[in-house]
């Protein structure tokens, strides 16, 4: 079937109407539609499957019968008009008759402002504008979409309503944007792209960079996001929030995954909502200050634990829609509680249908593999340095601090992100323009989105897992650090948990990995991490790594927690080792809840609540985690008995004394140095029998004495309970 002959000349050309059956034409919006030919308006359609089409106006004004001039189903007519509007079609073949509207008799929904800010990558409401958006547009209702695919000859948005068919709605080029009107179409339409290369190849189905809903696992699809409000009551965790000075608040960091940290019964996930009735009261009865997420961006594969997202803008659907998770995180801060998310912009999986090779090129990655693969996770790297990438990852920082309030991001990788050597052997690797390792244009994106963040967003922080020596990483931009809140610190988690796993009889050799970290403990503002990746890949479980029978291992455990929650920095502990979770972590199900049953479990878990109360209540514990004048040593080496002891203490508050005995003796006349005379009371006892301990102790305190030249002003002599961490605090008269 092919183009009528005897064509007049307001008529289309026969090889561009063969252009537009076929697919292949380069600009379908300065073809298809409405267009003024030497005075006349002219109408042009590809309807396929239309056998007959009558255009209208939107008002119902009939414009007449369009001409067929492909059997394929393209029409065209002249049309008594006197500008350019939306039109109707009615259209009709021996099946029966249906309405279509016309894409491309509207104009364009980007303005020239939306051209500038997005061409020099400087646009910070990018999902605002890319994507899908479903709006009212020139008096109809219906979604814009708008894809950025520089190199490509032909995008379309296909989807059920035109058969996944890339003829029927090719998008308008706006200087490597491609963007279309479609009416009618609304909430809950799957979609995604179909690209035409450069060299004329079509892609595989793109989902939508900037899709802010997608379709469950292992579909793959795109969503059309329900564009109402949603409606926050959150207004006064928010203001209080904004006036917080994190690095001298509280911050007790619950670690979950939101696909195992309970189930329900059959099996299945729990929805945002049963997360927000079950985890959110149970994270806040335990005394957090925050949840942390595991990446909940969409993604294909549950064994990645969301750490390989496919659609960073899209909360995953294994639990719910957009709505649901908003509804989670206003419950977290109704109950008092942050939500901190864990963020992928290190790397990207290379799915078909995701990002690598997004219009044919090496559009979002490097094209060199020395520079954009990455051997550990068989993943393509972010070109940082192109400025459309560095905006698109920046601009999904600030959306989710925008649209579902949340309080931080903890970044993962940044070490891979920071070097350009990152798990590569020499000759692997691109020097940077000095011919160093530093990977600058990496220091440049994270310097920019931590200093949005922190612009736009009071109250709120960002947190590196970066586990090198790399200068400054919580140091502010404007000191030339990599502008973060925090970082984890990665050197406390390996070298106390090497400690701990020692046989305590051996634990005298090598008093130094308790000590060590003091060296360095304020040169960031750190988190303590005891984190998911401790307790995988045949690690085992917290409660596992500790030596000796059931009982000690509960004792090493309970004293190692408390002597993490008086060490300096912030906390933060993965679900199921609040209780000691006897099996590793398995994302396939859930946490052993049942353990619970048993004392020296549910021991654990009061403990780890009465931590979180004393480490909130107590200011000498929290408000100088970061600072050095918040922290003094008063026993640092006695390798002999493994005994550790310091003073804890911050301006107007009381000091607090934190001491552990890391073997299995008991220790009664040990005498500690003091920095005051007087009554010191015991806030926390790892060994009480409230938690399932030995119930050993100093029957609620001590009375310091006071003594001469010594480099402390007093003294008192203590209990030690074996394998325990104590709490006392100056109680003044």
């Amino acid at each position: 079937m092919g183009v009528s002959s005897n064509k007049e000349n307001w008529q289309a050309d026969g090889r561009e109407v063969e252009a537009i059956v076929a697919g292949r034409h380069a600009d379908a919006f300065a073809f298809l539609g409405l267009h003024q030919i030497g005075g006349d308006w002219v109408l042009r359609a590809f309807v396929p499957h239309a056998e007959t089409l009558n255009a209208y106006t939107l008002d119902g004004r009939p414009l007449g019968h369009m001409i067929p001039r492909h059997g394929a189903g393209f029409f065209e007519a002249k049309v008594d008009i006197d500008q350019r509007q939306p039109i109707r079609y009615d259209a009709k073949n021996a099946g029966g008759s249906w309405s279509v509207f016309d894409p491309y008799s509207f104009g364009p929904v980007l303005g020239p402002m939306d051209d500038f800010y997005i061409g020099e990558g400087s646009h910070l409401r990018m999902f605002d504008k890319m994507g899908a958006h479903e709006m009212e547009f020139e008096g109809i209702h219906g979604t814009h979409f708008a894809v950025w695919a520089p190199n490509a000859q032909r995008v379309s948005v296909v989807g059920p309503w035109n058969e996944w068919d890339g003829r029927r709605n090719p998008m308008r080029n706006r200087n490597g944007i491609w963007e279309v009107f479609i009416p009618v179409l609304g909430t809950g339409t799957i979609y995604k792209y179909e690209i035409v290369g450069a060299d004329g190849q079509v892609l595989p189905l793109k989902a939508d960079p900037f899709a802010r809903q997608a379709e469950l696992r292992p579909r793959n699809a795109s969503v059309v996001p329900d564009p109402t409000p949603f409606t926050w009551t959150d207004q006064i965790y928010m203001e209080e929030r904004a006036s917080r000075d994190w690095r001298r608040t509280p911050m007790s960091i619950y670690e979950v995954h939101l696909g195992s940290w309970r189930r329900r019964p059959d099996g299945t996930f729990m929805s945002y909502d049963q997360l927000a009735e079950q985890l959110v009261p149970y994270a806040a009865d335990m005394g957090y200050t925050h949840l942390e997420f595991l990446p909940i961006s969409e993604h294909p594969f549950d064994p990645s634990w969301g750490y390989q997202p496919t659609g960073l803008y899209a909360p995953t659907a294994r639990f719910g829609d957009p709505a649901g998770f908003a509804r989670l995180v206003n419950a977290a801060h109704e109950a008092g509680l942050g939500v901190i998310l864990d963020w992928v912009p290190a790397h990207f999986p290379t799915d078909d249908f995701g990002l690598a090779r997004f219009d044919g090129t090496a559009l979002y990655e490097h094209e060199d593999p020395r520079q954009g693969y990455h051997p550990d996770w068989n993943t393509a790297i972010y070109n940082f340095g192109r400025k459309e990438v560095s905006a698109f990852l920046t601009n999904n920082a600030l959306y989710w601090f925008e649209k579902f309030h949340i309080d931080g991001l903890r970044v993962d990788a940044v070490a891979s992100m920071l070097y350009l050597d990152y798990s590569r052997q020499p000759g692997e690797w691109v020097p940077n323009q000095h011919g160093g390792n530093q990977n600058l244009e990496a220091v440049a994106f994270l310097q920019r989105v931590n200093s949005e963040v922190y612009r736009q967003f009071p109250g709120a922080f960002m947190i590196a897992e970066e586990s090198t020596s790399w200068p400054g990483v919580s140091a502010p931009t404007y000191a030339n650090g990599l502008g973060f809140g925090f970082k984890w610190n990665m050197g406390f988690m390996n070298d106390t948990l090497r400690y701990m796993s020692r046989n305590a009889i051996h634990r005298r050799f090598h008093h130094h990995d308790m000590t060590f970290g003091m060296v360095y403990a304020f040169s960031e503002n750190f988190v303590l991490p005891l984190s998911h990746d401790e307790v995988v890949h045949g690690k085992g479980s917290l409660l596992n790594k500790m030596p000796g029978d059931d009982w000690q291992q509960f004792a090493n455990l309970r004293a190692y927690l408390a002597l993490m929650w008086g060490y300096p920095g912030k906390k933060l502990l993965f679900m199921g080792q609040e209780f000691a979770q006897r099996e590793e972590w398995s994302e396939s199900k859930a946490l052993d809840w049942y353990l619970l049953d048993a004392p020296s479990h549910e021991g654990m878990r009061r403990l780890i609540a009465d931590l979180n109360a004393a480490y909130r209540s107590l200011p000498a514990l929290h408000e100088r985690d970061c600072e050095p004048e918040g922290f003094e040593w008063v026993i640092a080496n006695d390798h002999a008995n493994s005994v550790l002891a310091w003073v804890r203490s911050a301006p107007g508050a009381e000091p607090v004394l934190v001491i552990s005995n890391l073997t299995p003796v008991p220790r009664a006349g040990y005498k500690v140095p003091l920095p005051l005379v007087g009554r010191w009371v015991e806030r926390i006892n790892s060994d009480a029998g409230w938690y399932s301990g030995g119930n050993s102790g100093n029957q609620g305190g001590i009375d310091a004495y006071a003594v001469e030249g010594r480099h402390m002003p007093a003294e008192a002599e203590l209990f030690l309970p074996p394998l325990a961490t104590l709490f006392l605090k100056y109680e003044p008269e």
